[in-house]
Protein backbone atom coordinates (compact mmCIF):
# COMPACT_ATOMS: atom_id res chain seq x y z
CA UNK A 1 0.00 0.00 0.00
CA UNK A 2 2.83 2.41 0.86
CA UNK A 3 4.63 1.89 -2.46
CA UNK A 4 1.43 2.79 -4.27
CA UNK A 5 1.49 6.34 -2.81
CA UNK A 6 5.23 6.97 -2.82
CA UNK A 7 5.39 8.95 -6.06
CA UNK A 8 2.33 11.10 -5.38
CA UNK A 9 3.63 12.00 -1.88
CA UNK A 10 7.00 12.93 -3.33
CA UNK A 11 5.30 15.13 -5.89
CA UNK A 12 3.30 16.81 -3.11
CA UNK A 13 6.45 17.47 -1.05
CA UNK A 14 8.14 18.97 -4.08
CA UNK A 15 5.18 21.21 -4.73
CA UNK A 16 5.32 22.54 -1.13
CA UNK A 17 9.10 23.04 -1.12
CA UNK A 18 9.52 24.75 -4.46
CA UNK A 19 7.71 28.03 -3.66
CA UNK A 20 9.92 28.52 -0.59
CA UNK A 21 13.03 27.92 -2.67
CA UNK A 22 11.78 30.29 -5.33
CA UNK A 23 11.15 32.98 -2.72
CA UNK A 24 14.74 32.76 -1.51
CA UNK A 25 16.06 32.95 -5.05
CA UNK A 26 13.99 36.09 -5.67
CA UNK A 27 16.01 37.85 -2.98
CA UNK A 28 19.25 36.71 -4.62
CA UNK A 29 19.66 36.11 -8.34
CA UNK A 30 15.96 36.91 -8.90
CA UNK A 31 15.26 34.51 -11.81
CA UNK A 32 12.11 35.30 -13.81
CA UNK A 33 8.83 34.17 -12.33
CA UNK A 34 7.99 32.35 -15.56
CA UNK A 35 11.09 30.19 -15.18
CA UNK A 36 10.04 29.03 -11.68
CA UNK A 37 6.49 28.24 -12.80
CA UNK A 38 7.83 26.41 -15.81
CA UNK A 39 10.13 24.27 -13.63
CA UNK A 40 7.27 23.41 -11.29
CA UNK A 41 5.01 22.52 -14.20
CA UNK A 42 7.71 20.34 -15.73
CA UNK A 43 8.20 18.57 -12.43
CA UNK A 44 4.49 17.88 -12.11
CA UNK A 45 4.33 16.64 -15.70
CA UNK A 46 7.28 14.32 -15.16
CA UNK A 47 5.56 12.85 -12.11
CA UNK A 48 2.44 12.29 -14.16
CA UNK A 49 4.45 10.70 -16.95
CA UNK A 50 6.18 8.42 -14.45
CA UNK A 51 2.85 7.39 -12.94
CA UNK A 52 1.38 6.72 -16.37
CA UNK A 53 4.44 4.70 -17.39
CA UNK A 54 4.24 2.64 -14.20
CA UNK A 55 0.55 1.94 -14.82
CA UNK A 56 0.87 1.22 -18.52
CA UNK A 57 -0.50 -2.27 -19.21
CA UNK A 58 1.51 -3.83 -22.02
CA UNK A 59 1.19 -7.09 -23.85
CA UNK A 60 3.15 -9.91 -22.19
CA UNK A 61 6.36 -11.11 -23.77
CA UNK A 62 6.06 -14.45 -21.96
CA UNK A 63 3.16 -16.52 -23.26
CA UNK A 64 0.13 -16.66 -20.98
CA UNK A 65 -2.76 -19.11 -20.79
CA UNK A 66 -5.96 -19.49 -18.82
CA UNK A 67 -7.11 -23.11 -19.08
CA UNK A 68 -10.67 -24.14 -18.23
CA UNK A 69 -12.70 -27.30 -18.75
CA UNK A 70 -16.23 -27.55 -20.09
CA UNK A 71 -18.83 -29.77 -21.73
CA UNK A 72 -20.19 -28.81 -25.17
CA UNK A 73 -23.56 -29.59 -26.70
CA UNK A 74 -22.78 -31.02 -30.16
CA UNK A 75 -24.45 -33.04 -32.89
CA UNK A 76 -22.45 -35.99 -31.61
CA UNK A 77 -23.84 -35.52 -28.08
CA UNK A 78 -22.20 -34.04 -24.94
CA UNK A 79 -18.49 -33.53 -25.47
CA UNK A 80 -15.80 -32.67 -22.93
CA UNK A 81 -13.33 -30.06 -24.08
CA UNK A 82 -10.59 -27.74 -22.87
CA UNK A 83 -10.67 -23.99 -23.53
CA UNK A 84 -7.40 -22.10 -23.60
CA UNK A 85 -7.46 -18.30 -23.65
CA UNK A 86 -3.97 -16.91 -23.94
CA UNK A 87 -1.18 -15.40 -25.97
CA UNK A 88 1.33 -16.64 -28.51
CA UNK A 89 4.66 -14.84 -28.75
CA UNK A 90 5.77 -14.68 -32.34
CA UNK A 91 9.40 -14.02 -33.22
CA UNK A 92 11.40 -12.85 -36.20
CA UNK A 93 13.91 -15.08 -37.96
CA UNK A 94 16.50 -14.24 -35.29
CA UNK A 95 14.09 -15.37 -32.54
CA UNK A 96 13.47 -11.81 -31.33
CA UNK A 97 9.93 -11.34 -29.95
CA UNK A 98 7.92 -9.10 -32.29
CA UNK A 99 4.28 -9.54 -31.19
CA UNK A 100 1.97 -11.07 -28.61
CA UNK A 101 -1.04 -12.65 -30.33
CA UNK A 102 -4.24 -13.34 -28.38
CA UNK A 103 -6.18 -16.52 -29.15
CA UNK A 104 -8.85 -18.78 -27.74
CA UNK A 105 -8.55 -22.50 -28.52
CA UNK A 106 -11.13 -25.22 -28.01
CA UNK A 107 -9.72 -28.75 -28.03
CA UNK A 108 -11.58 -32.02 -27.54
CA UNK A 109 -10.60 -34.08 -24.53
CA UNK A 110 -9.61 -37.73 -24.77
CA UNK A 111 -8.49 -37.69 -28.41
CA UNK A 112 -6.42 -40.82 -29.03
CA UNK A 113 -5.19 -40.13 -32.55
CA UNK A 114 -4.25 -36.47 -33.04
CA UNK A 115 -3.26 -37.30 -36.63
CA UNK A 116 -6.94 -37.71 -37.45
CA UNK A 117 -8.11 -34.69 -35.45
CA UNK A 118 -8.13 -31.52 -37.59
CA UNK A 119 -7.37 -28.09 -36.19
CA UNK A 120 -9.10 -25.08 -37.77
CA UNK A 121 -7.90 -21.48 -37.39
CA UNK A 122 -10.54 -18.71 -37.54
CA UNK A 123 -10.16 -14.97 -38.05
CA UNK A 124 -12.24 -11.98 -39.12
CA UNK A 125 -11.14 -9.25 -41.48
CA UNK A 126 -11.62 -5.51 -41.71
CA UNK A 127 -8.75 -5.08 -42.31
CA UNK A 128 -8.31 -4.04 -38.72
CA UNK A 129 -11.03 -6.14 -37.07
CA UNK A 130 -10.71 -8.48 -34.14
CA UNK A 131 -12.13 -12.00 -34.40
CA UNK A 132 -14.86 -11.33 -31.85
CA UNK A 133 -17.58 -11.74 -34.53
CA UNK A 134 -16.73 -15.25 -35.70
CA UNK A 135 -15.88 -16.26 -32.15
CA UNK A 136 -19.19 -15.13 -30.68
CA UNK A 137 -21.43 -15.99 -33.61
CA UNK A 138 -20.31 -19.04 -35.56
CA UNK A 139 -18.82 -22.38 -34.50
CA UNK A 140 -17.46 -21.97 -30.96
CA UNK A 141 -19.12 -24.08 -28.22
CA UNK A 142 -21.00 -20.98 -26.96
CA UNK A 143 -22.53 -18.23 -29.08
CA UNK A 144 -24.83 -15.21 -29.12
CA UNK A 145 -28.34 -16.48 -29.81
CA UNK A 146 -29.60 -14.63 -32.90
CA UNK A 147 -32.87 -14.67 -34.82
CA UNK A 148 -33.43 -14.01 -38.49
CA UNK A 149 -33.07 -11.03 -38.94
CA UNK A 150 -33.56 -8.97 -35.80
CA UNK A 151 -32.43 -5.90 -33.91
CA UNK A 152 -31.08 -7.38 -30.71
CA UNK A 153 -32.40 -5.69 -27.56
CA UNK A 154 -29.97 -4.26 -24.96
CA UNK A 155 -28.58 -6.39 -22.12
CA UNK A 156 -29.08 -8.95 -20.79
CA UNK A 157 -28.34 -10.85 -23.99
CA UNK A 158 -29.14 -14.44 -24.89
CA UNK A 159 -25.81 -16.24 -24.89
CA UNK A 160 -25.32 -19.95 -24.41
CA UNK A 161 -24.59 -23.42 -25.81
CA UNK A 162 -24.16 -23.69 -29.56
CA UNK A 163 -25.42 -27.03 -30.96
CA UNK A 164 -23.85 -26.10 -34.30
CA UNK A 165 -20.34 -25.94 -32.88
CA UNK A 166 -17.76 -27.48 -35.17
CA UNK A 167 -15.98 -28.96 -32.18
CA UNK A 168 -17.54 -32.33 -33.02
CA UNK A 169 -15.32 -32.44 -36.12
CA UNK A 170 -12.30 -30.23 -35.44
CA UNK A 171 -10.37 -28.39 -32.76
CA UNK A 172 -10.96 -24.65 -33.09
CA UNK A 173 -8.56 -21.72 -32.66
CA UNK A 174 -9.81 -18.11 -32.88
CA UNK A 175 -7.00 -15.59 -33.47
CA UNK A 176 -7.01 -11.77 -33.18
CA UNK A 177 -4.99 -9.75 -35.70
CA UNK A 178 -2.08 -7.75 -34.29
CA UNK A 179 -3.28 -4.34 -33.15
CA UNK A 180 -6.78 -5.68 -32.47
CA UNK A 181 -8.33 -7.54 -29.55
CA UNK A 182 -5.54 -8.17 -27.06
CA UNK A 183 -2.90 -8.76 -29.74
CA UNK A 184 -0.09 -6.19 -29.68
CA UNK A 185 3.38 -5.61 -31.11
CA UNK A 186 6.38 -6.13 -28.81
CA UNK A 187 9.77 -4.49 -28.35
CA UNK A 188 10.71 -1.93 -30.97
CA UNK A 189 7.89 -3.14 -33.23
CA UNK A 190 4.71 -1.10 -33.50
CA UNK A 191 1.22 -2.34 -34.32
CA UNK A 192 1.37 -0.38 -37.57
CA UNK A 193 4.31 -2.55 -38.66
CA UNK A 194 1.76 -5.35 -39.14
CA UNK A 195 -0.90 -3.26 -40.88
CA UNK A 196 -0.54 -4.29 -44.49
CA UNK A 197 -1.44 -7.19 -46.78
CA UNK A 198 1.93 -8.91 -46.62
CA UNK A 199 2.88 -7.75 -43.10
CA UNK A 200 -0.44 -9.07 -41.72
CA UNK A 201 -0.12 -12.39 -43.54
CA UNK A 202 3.41 -12.83 -42.20
CA UNK A 203 2.22 -12.22 -38.63
CA UNK A 204 -0.61 -14.74 -38.97
CA UNK A 205 1.67 -17.33 -40.57
CA UNK A 206 4.05 -17.04 -37.63
CA UNK A 207 1.19 -17.24 -35.12
CA UNK A 208 -0.32 -20.34 -36.73
CA UNK A 209 3.04 -22.05 -36.95
CA UNK A 210 3.77 -21.13 -33.34
CA UNK A 211 0.48 -22.65 -32.15
CA UNK A 212 1.08 -25.82 -34.15
CA UNK A 213 4.62 -26.12 -32.79
CA UNK A 214 3.68 -25.32 -29.19
CA UNK A 215 0.87 -27.88 -29.18
CA UNK A 216 2.64 -30.53 -31.30
CA UNK A 217 0.02 -30.50 -34.06
CA UNK A 218 2.26 -30.68 -37.12
CA UNK A 219 0.82 -34.06 -38.11
CA UNK A 220 -2.82 -32.99 -37.69
CA UNK A 221 -4.91 -31.93 -40.71
CA UNK A 222 -4.91 -28.13 -40.82
CA UNK A 223 -7.62 -25.78 -42.09
CA UNK A 224 -7.84 -21.98 -42.17
CA UNK A 225 -11.18 -20.13 -42.08
CA UNK A 226 -11.39 -16.43 -42.95
CA UNK A 227 -14.32 -14.04 -43.16
CA UNK A 228 -14.47 -10.81 -45.24
CA UNK A 229 -10.94 -9.31 -45.44
CA UNK A 230 -10.02 -12.51 -43.63
CA UNK A 231 -10.54 -14.19 -47.02
CA UNK A 232 -7.89 -11.88 -48.48
CA UNK A 233 -5.63 -12.99 -45.65
CA UNK A 234 -6.54 -16.62 -46.35
CA UNK A 235 -5.59 -16.22 -49.98
CA UNK A 236 -2.15 -14.96 -49.03
CA UNK A 237 -1.75 -17.57 -46.28
CA UNK A 238 -2.54 -20.58 -48.49
CA UNK A 239 0.66 -19.93 -50.40
CA UNK A 240 2.75 -18.34 -47.64
CA UNK A 241 2.29 -21.20 -45.17
CA UNK A 242 2.97 -23.75 -47.85
CA UNK A 243 6.09 -21.86 -48.92
CA UNK A 244 7.29 -22.07 -45.31
CA UNK A 245 6.72 -25.80 -45.07
CA UNK A 246 3.14 -26.06 -43.78
CA UNK A 247 0.92 -27.49 -46.51
CA UNK A 248 -2.75 -26.97 -45.69
CA UNK A 249 -5.48 -29.55 -46.11
CA UNK A 250 -8.20 -26.99 -46.65
CA UNK A 251 -9.23 -23.36 -46.68
CA UNK A 252 -12.70 -21.91 -46.09
CA UNK A 253 -13.61 -18.42 -47.28
CA UNK A 254 -16.82 -16.80 -46.03
CA UNK A 255 -18.08 -13.57 -47.66
CA UNK A 256 -15.03 -13.11 -49.80
CA UNK A 257 -13.06 -10.22 -51.25
CA UNK A 258 -10.08 -11.59 -53.15
CA UNK A 259 -9.37 -8.92 -55.76
CA UNK A 260 -9.38 -5.27 -54.74
CA UNK A 261 -8.23 -4.19 -58.19
CA UNK A 262 -11.74 -4.73 -59.48
CA UNK A 263 -12.95 -1.81 -57.37
CA UNK A 264 -10.83 0.77 -59.12
CA UNK A 265 -12.75 3.45 -61.07
CA UNK A 266 -13.35 2.71 -64.72
CA UNK A 267 -13.93 -1.05 -64.39
CA UNK A 268 -17.48 -2.26 -65.10
CA UNK A 269 -17.10 -5.75 -63.60
CA UNK A 270 -18.05 -4.47 -60.14
CA UNK A 271 -21.52 -3.51 -61.43
CA UNK A 272 -21.93 -6.94 -63.00
CA UNK A 273 -20.86 -8.56 -59.73
CA UNK A 274 -23.45 -6.64 -57.71
CA UNK A 275 -26.43 -7.28 -59.98
CA UNK A 276 -27.42 -10.72 -58.55
CA UNK A 277 -27.14 -9.34 -54.98
CA UNK A 278 -29.40 -6.42 -55.97
CA UNK A 279 -31.90 -8.91 -57.39
CA UNK A 280 -31.87 -11.07 -54.25
CA UNK A 281 -32.45 -7.99 -52.09
CA UNK A 282 -35.31 -6.73 -54.26
CA UNK A 283 -36.89 -10.20 -54.12
CA UNK A 284 -36.64 -10.30 -50.31
CA UNK A 285 -38.27 -6.86 -49.91
CA UNK A 286 -41.07 -7.66 -52.39
CA UNK A 287 -40.00 -5.06 -54.95
CA UNK A 288 -40.24 -7.31 -58.02
CA UNK A 289 -43.34 -7.25 -60.22
CA UNK A 290 -43.16 -10.95 -61.10
CA UNK A 291 -41.10 -12.62 -58.38
CA UNK A 292 -40.16 -16.30 -58.64
CA UNK A 293 -40.92 -18.65 -55.78
CA UNK A 294 -37.45 -18.63 -54.21
CA UNK A 295 -34.35 -16.47 -54.01
CA UNK A 296 -32.12 -19.04 -55.74
CA UNK A 297 -34.23 -18.77 -58.89
CA UNK A 298 -34.09 -14.98 -59.10
CA UNK A 299 -30.34 -15.10 -58.41
CA UNK A 300 -29.79 -17.53 -61.28
CA UNK A 301 -31.84 -15.34 -63.62
CA UNK A 302 -29.84 -12.29 -62.58
CA UNK A 303 -26.50 -14.08 -63.05
CA UNK A 304 -27.40 -15.13 -66.58
CA UNK A 305 -28.58 -11.64 -67.53
CA UNK A 306 -25.67 -9.85 -65.83
CA UNK A 307 -23.01 -11.95 -67.55
CA UNK A 308 -24.82 -11.73 -70.91
CA UNK A 309 -26.82 -8.69 -72.12
CA UNK A 310 -25.78 -6.43 -69.24
CA UNK A 311 -22.05 -7.13 -69.58
CA UNK A 312 -22.25 -6.66 -73.36
CA UNK A 313 -24.03 -3.33 -72.95
CA UNK A 314 -21.57 -1.97 -70.38
CA UNK A 315 -18.65 -3.04 -72.55
CA UNK A 316 -19.80 -0.57 -75.23
CA UNK A 317 -19.55 2.37 -72.87
CA UNK A 318 -20.74 5.65 -74.38
CA UNK A 319 -21.04 3.96 -77.80
CA UNK A 320 -24.17 2.09 -76.65
CA UNK A 321 -27.12 3.17 -78.80
CA UNK A 322 -30.14 4.82 -77.09
CA UNK A 323 -32.59 2.04 -77.95
CA UNK A 324 -30.44 -0.70 -76.43
CA UNK A 325 -29.74 1.55 -73.45
CA UNK A 326 -33.47 1.90 -72.79
CA UNK A 327 -34.02 -1.86 -73.17
CA UNK A 328 -31.24 -2.66 -70.71
CA UNK A 329 -32.73 -0.17 -68.21
CA UNK A 330 -36.13 -1.86 -68.47
CA UNK A 331 -34.65 -5.33 -68.02
CA UNK A 332 -32.50 -4.19 -65.10
CA UNK A 333 -35.53 -2.58 -63.48
CA UNK A 334 -37.43 -5.88 -63.64
CA UNK A 335 -34.57 -7.62 -61.80
CA UNK A 336 -33.66 -4.97 -59.22
CA UNK A 337 -36.88 -3.11 -58.39
CA UNK A 338 -35.33 0.26 -59.32
CA UNK A 339 -37.11 2.51 -61.77
CA UNK A 340 -35.86 2.56 -65.38
CA UNK A 341 -35.35 6.32 -65.15
CA UNK A 342 -33.17 6.00 -62.05
CA UNK A 343 -31.08 3.37 -63.84
CA UNK A 344 -30.75 5.56 -66.92
CA UNK A 345 -29.78 8.57 -64.79
CA UNK A 346 -27.00 6.40 -63.29
CA UNK A 347 -25.76 5.43 -66.78
CA UNK A 348 -26.82 1.83 -66.12
CA UNK A 349 -24.21 1.70 -63.33
CA UNK A 350 -25.84 1.84 -59.90
CA UNK A 351 -23.39 2.16 -57.01
CA UNK A 352 -24.08 0.15 -53.89
CA UNK A 353 -24.82 3.13 -51.64
CA UNK A 354 -27.34 4.48 -54.13
CA UNK A 355 -29.09 1.12 -54.31
CA UNK A 356 -29.26 0.92 -50.51
CA UNK A 357 -30.91 4.32 -50.37
CA UNK A 358 -33.16 4.05 -53.41
CA UNK A 359 -34.78 0.60 -53.20
CA UNK A 360 -37.09 1.40 -50.26
CA UNK A 361 -37.05 5.17 -50.51
CA UNK A 362 -40.84 5.21 -50.92
CA UNK A 363 -41.05 3.70 -47.42
CA UNK A 364 -38.36 6.06 -46.03
CA UNK A 365 -36.17 3.02 -45.35
CA UNK A 366 -32.62 2.03 -46.27
CA UNK A 367 -31.26 -1.50 -46.65
CA UNK A 368 -28.16 -2.82 -44.89
CA UNK A 369 -24.75 -3.32 -46.44
CA UNK A 370 -23.57 -6.35 -44.50
CA UNK A 371 -27.05 -7.86 -44.68
CA UNK A 372 -29.63 -6.27 -46.95
CA UNK A 373 -32.54 -7.91 -45.12
CA UNK A 374 -32.06 -5.32 -42.36
CA UNK A 375 -33.63 -1.89 -42.81
CA UNK A 376 -32.76 1.49 -41.30
CA UNK A 377 -34.41 4.88 -40.99
CA UNK A 378 -32.49 8.03 -42.00
CA UNK A 379 -33.35 11.51 -40.82
CA UNK A 380 -33.22 12.61 -44.46
CA UNK A 381 -35.12 10.43 -46.93
CA UNK A 382 -33.90 12.53 -49.86
CA UNK A 383 -30.19 11.77 -49.45
CA UNK A 384 -28.02 9.75 -51.80
CA UNK A 385 -26.58 7.21 -49.34
CA UNK A 386 -27.58 5.67 -45.98
CA UNK A 387 -26.51 7.47 -42.83
CA UNK A 388 -25.52 4.14 -41.19
CA UNK A 389 -25.51 0.42 -41.82
CA UNK A 390 -28.57 -1.05 -40.11
CA UNK A 391 -27.16 -4.59 -40.30
CA UNK A 392 -24.10 -3.46 -38.30
CA UNK A 393 -25.76 -1.51 -35.50
CA UNK A 394 -28.40 -4.22 -35.03
CA UNK A 395 -26.02 -6.76 -33.50
CA UNK A 396 -22.84 -5.03 -32.31
CA UNK A 397 -23.89 -4.40 -28.71
CA UNK A 398 -24.82 -8.03 -28.10
CA UNK A 399 -21.58 -9.41 -29.53
CA UNK A 400 -19.26 -7.01 -27.71
CA UNK A 401 -20.98 -7.33 -24.33
CA UNK A 402 -21.27 -11.12 -24.57
CA UNK A 403 -17.57 -11.50 -25.36
CA UNK A 404 -16.45 -9.33 -22.47
CA UNK A 405 -18.66 -11.22 -20.04
CA UNK A 406 -17.81 -14.67 -21.41
CA UNK A 407 -14.04 -14.28 -21.50
CA UNK A 408 -13.96 -13.17 -17.85
CA UNK A 409 -16.61 -15.34 -16.26
CA UNK A 410 -16.21 -18.60 -18.18
CA UNK A 411 -12.70 -18.51 -19.64
CA UNK A 412 -11.25 -16.79 -16.56
CA UNK A 413 -9.01 -14.55 -18.67
CA UNK A 414 -8.38 -11.15 -17.09
CA UNK A 415 -6.25 -8.22 -18.15
CA UNK A 416 -6.41 -4.45 -17.69
CA UNK A 417 -5.51 -3.98 -21.34
CA UNK A 418 -8.51 -2.69 -23.32
CA UNK A 419 -9.92 -5.07 -25.91
CA UNK A 420 -9.84 -3.42 -29.34
CA UNK A 421 -12.86 -4.56 -31.29
CA UNK A 422 -11.29 -2.75 -34.23
CA UNK A 423 -8.07 -0.91 -34.97
CA UNK A 424 -9.98 1.75 -36.88
CA UNK A 425 -9.55 5.13 -35.23
CA UNK A 426 -6.36 4.14 -33.40
CA UNK A 427 -3.32 6.35 -33.84
CA UNK A 428 -1.48 5.65 -37.07
CA UNK A 429 -3.93 3.14 -38.52
CA UNK A 430 -3.34 3.02 -42.25
CA UNK A 431 -3.31 -0.15 -44.31
CA UNK A 432 -0.55 -0.92 -46.79
CA UNK A 433 -2.40 -2.40 -49.77
CA UNK A 434 0.64 -3.41 -51.80
CA UNK A 435 1.12 -7.14 -52.23
CA UNK A 436 4.01 -9.22 -53.51
CA UNK A 437 2.13 -11.92 -55.41
CA UNK A 438 3.77 -15.29 -56.12
CA UNK A 439 4.28 -17.03 -59.42
CA UNK A 440 4.19 -15.98 -63.04
CA UNK A 441 6.45 -12.98 -62.60
CA UNK A 442 3.52 -10.83 -61.50
CA UNK A 443 5.52 -9.07 -58.82
CA UNK A 444 4.25 -6.19 -56.70
CA UNK A 445 0.54 -5.36 -56.84
CA UNK A 446 -0.74 -1.91 -55.88
CA UNK A 447 -4.18 -3.42 -55.20
CA UNK A 448 -4.11 -7.02 -53.95
CA UNK A 449 -5.46 -9.92 -56.00
CA UNK A 450 -4.85 -12.94 -53.79
CA UNK A 451 -6.63 -15.25 -56.21
CA UNK A 452 -3.13 -15.35 -57.71
CA UNK A 453 -1.83 -16.76 -54.41
CA UNK A 454 -4.61 -19.35 -54.18
CA UNK A 455 -3.94 -20.40 -57.75
CA UNK A 456 -0.24 -20.88 -57.02
CA UNK A 457 -1.01 -22.83 -53.84
CA UNK A 458 -3.53 -25.14 -55.55
CA UNK A 459 -1.28 -25.77 -58.51
CA UNK A 460 1.64 -26.75 -56.28
CA UNK A 461 -0.46 -28.60 -53.70
CA UNK A 462 -3.01 -30.73 -55.61
CA UNK A 463 -4.59 -31.84 -52.33
CA UNK A 464 -5.58 -28.34 -51.19
CA UNK A 465 -9.36 -27.99 -51.05
CA UNK A 466 -11.17 -24.65 -51.06
CA UNK A 467 -14.75 -24.07 -49.93
CA UNK A 468 -16.45 -20.75 -50.67
CA UNK A 469 -19.39 -19.87 -48.39
CA UNK A 470 -21.66 -17.04 -49.51
CA UNK A 471 -24.74 -15.13 -48.32
CA UNK A 472 -27.31 -14.08 -50.90
CA UNK A 473 -27.94 -10.82 -49.03
CA UNK A 474 -24.30 -9.88 -48.49
CA UNK A 475 -23.86 -6.48 -50.15
CA UNK A 476 -20.35 -5.88 -48.79
CA UNK A 477 -18.72 -8.75 -50.71
CA UNK A 478 -21.09 -9.88 -53.51
CA UNK A 479 -21.01 -13.62 -54.15
CA UNK A 480 -20.96 -13.24 -57.94
CA UNK A 481 -17.65 -11.43 -57.61
CA UNK A 482 -16.22 -14.38 -55.67
CA UNK A 483 -17.33 -16.74 -58.42
CA UNK A 484 -15.67 -14.52 -61.00
CA UNK A 485 -12.36 -14.42 -59.15
CA UNK A 486 -12.19 -18.15 -58.45
CA UNK A 487 -13.18 -19.02 -62.01
CA UNK A 488 -10.36 -16.87 -63.39
CA UNK A 489 -7.41 -18.46 -61.58
CA UNK A 490 -6.14 -20.35 -64.63
CA UNK A 491 -6.53 -23.78 -63.02
CA UNK A 492 -6.68 -27.01 -64.94
CA UNK A 493 -9.82 -29.20 -64.44
CA UNK A 494 -8.02 -31.51 -62.02
CA UNK A 495 -7.28 -28.54 -59.76
CA UNK A 496 -10.54 -26.64 -60.35
CA UNK A 497 -12.59 -29.60 -59.08
CA UNK A 498 -11.10 -28.95 -55.63
CA UNK A 499 -13.21 -25.76 -55.35
CA UNK A 500 -16.81 -25.79 -54.14
CA UNK A 501 -19.43 -23.09 -53.53
CA UNK A 502 -22.29 -23.00 -51.03
CA UNK A 503 -24.98 -20.32 -50.67
CA UNK A 504 -27.24 -19.30 -47.80
CA UNK A 505 -30.30 -17.05 -47.31
CA UNK A 506 -28.27 -14.72 -45.12
CA UNK A 507 -25.83 -11.82 -45.27
CA UNK A 508 -22.13 -11.14 -44.73
CA UNK A 509 -22.19 -12.80 -41.30
CA UNK A 510 -24.14 -15.74 -42.65
CA UNK A 511 -24.19 -17.45 -39.25
CA UNK A 512 -26.62 -14.83 -37.87
CA UNK A 513 -29.35 -16.81 -39.59
CA UNK A 514 -29.87 -19.95 -37.46
CA UNK A 515 -31.02 -21.94 -40.49
CA UNK A 516 -27.92 -20.88 -42.43
CA UNK A 517 -25.69 -21.81 -39.49
CA UNK A 518 -27.16 -25.31 -39.43
CA UNK A 519 -26.57 -25.64 -43.16
CA UNK A 520 -23.02 -24.35 -42.79
CA UNK A 521 -22.33 -26.94 -40.11
CA UNK A 522 -23.57 -29.69 -42.43
CA UNK A 523 -21.47 -28.36 -45.29
CA UNK A 524 -18.35 -28.24 -43.16
CA UNK A 525 -18.64 -31.48 -41.27
CA UNK A 526 -20.89 -34.15 -42.82
CA UNK A 527 -18.97 -37.10 -44.18
CA UNK A 528 -19.35 -38.40 -47.70
CA UNK A 529 -18.25 -41.87 -48.64
CA UNK A 530 -17.24 -40.93 -52.20
CA UNK A 531 -14.49 -38.59 -51.07
CA UNK A 532 -11.11 -39.87 -52.14
CA UNK A 533 -7.98 -38.62 -50.46
CA UNK A 534 -5.76 -38.48 -53.53
CA UNK A 535 -7.33 -35.43 -55.08
CA UNK A 536 -10.76 -36.51 -56.35
CA UNK A 537 -13.13 -33.81 -55.16
CA UNK A 538 -16.76 -33.43 -56.21
CA UNK A 539 -17.98 -29.90 -56.80
CA UNK A 540 -20.98 -29.42 -54.53
CA UNK A 541 -21.58 -30.34 -50.95
CA UNK A 542 -19.03 -33.15 -51.22
CA UNK A 543 -16.38 -30.52 -51.79
CA UNK A 544 -15.52 -30.03 -48.16
CA UNK A 545 -17.77 -32.34 -46.24
CA UNK A 546 -15.49 -35.25 -45.64
CA UNK A 547 -12.01 -33.87 -45.20
CA UNK A 548 -12.62 -32.64 -41.67
CA UNK A 549 -13.13 -36.33 -40.81
CA UNK A 550 -10.82 -38.16 -43.16
CA UNK A 551 -8.25 -35.88 -44.73
CA UNK A 552 -5.47 -38.16 -43.61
Amino acid sequence: MLARFRLPLLALATAIALPTLASAQDKGDKPGKGDDKSSIAKGHQQDKDDDAQAGWVKAPVMEQASITHHVATTHAGPMKYTATAGTLTIRDDDAKPIASVFYVAYTADGVKDYKRRPVTFFYNGGPGSSTLWLHMGSFAPERVQTANPEYIKPAPYAFGPNPETLLDKSDLVFVDAIGTGWSRALGDKKDKDFWGVDQDADGFARAIMRYVTKNARWMSPKVIFGESYGTTRTGALTYLLQDRGMALNGAVILSSILNYGIRQPGFDQIYINYLPSFAATAWYHHKLANPPADVATVVEQAKQWASGPYAAALAQGSALDPQTRAQIAQQMSALTGLSPQFILDANLRVDLARFQKELLRDQRLTVGRYDSRYTGVDADAAGERPEYDASDTAISGAFIASFNDYVQRQLNYRTDMPYRVSAYGTDGFKWDWTHDAPGGGRGKQSAPDVAVDISAAMRTNPYLHLLSLNGYYDMATPFFGTEYDLHHMGLQPAQAQNIAFRYYPSGHMAYLNPDALRAMHRDLSASHEEFRVKGSFQVGIEAFLHFLESMV
